[in-house]
């Protein structure tokens, strides 16, 4: 989950609950599977309450390996009565062996 407290900016809770995601995750330590060949494929989903007024390269860059697609839908949460707005992000990492492909 990440949250943007003051402003409302979806990119900006969004790309807070990517990294708060990757925070308990292994996803770092795969490096050595790309410097042998292979492939590090990473789906993000992130639910907003604007999906359309996220910056998905923004999104990207907050994974530190992998071909990353990032995909915004419906979801999250905008405090009423309040700037508050809350991002939650789902992450799924596939690892393509060199002999796989």
């Amino acid at each position: 989950m990440g949250v943007d407290v003051h402003g409302r900016d979806s990119t900006k809770a969004a790309c807070r609950a990517v990294a708060d995601a990757i925070r308990h995750s292994s996803l770092p330590l795969l490096r050595p599977y790309l410097e042998g060949g292979g492939r590090i494929l990473v789906d993000v989903t992130v639910g907003v309450p604007d999906p359309d007024a996220i910056d998905v390269e923004r999104v990207q860059r907050e994974l530190p390996v992998g071909e990353v697609t990032v995909c915004a839908v419906e979801g999250g949460l905008r405090v009423p009565g309040a700037d508050t707005l809350l991002a939650c992000a789902a992450i799924t990492v596939c690892v393509v062996e060199e002999e796989e492909r």
